[in-house]
């Protein structure tokens, strides 16, 4: 089995504007994935809004502290899952499922880990 890490970006400003009942929804998606996935979910986690991040680069005197994503978008990530699946194909079909996938401000990114062996 592979492992695949499954960023969830969305618009922050859509996000923050969601009401009840859209969040609702969201959630009741992401735990119809959840259990859609069952044991092929082996980590996962809603991240705080970007202006929470605390970024760290290479200055002339050593790592500067920022605060904040390191690039300004649009788009943010606001949260991942850890997938273990067979191949490429079997992670596309259980992140399809994510309800971020169905919205016009958001999207899914699927990466393969690089295991140590």
């Amino acid at each position: 089995m592979a492992k695949y890490l499954v960023l969830i970006y969305g618009d922050e400003q859509e996000w923050a504007n969601t009401g009840p009942q859209e969040r609702a929804r969201i959630e009741a998606g992401h735990r119809r994935f959840a259990a859609t996935a069952g044991a092929a979910v082996t980590g996962g986690h809603e991240l705080m809004p970007p202006g929470t991040a605390t970024s760290l680069r290479q200055g002339p005197a050593g790592p500067t502290v920022t605060d904040g994503p390191f690039l300004e978008s649009k788009e943010v990530l606001g949260g991942f899952y850890v997938l273990e699946a067979a191949d490429l194909d079997a992670a596309i079909a259980l992140a399809g499922l994510l309800p971020e996938v169905a919205a016009s401000h958001s999207g899914v990114e699927i990466r393969p880990i690089r295991e140590n062996n």
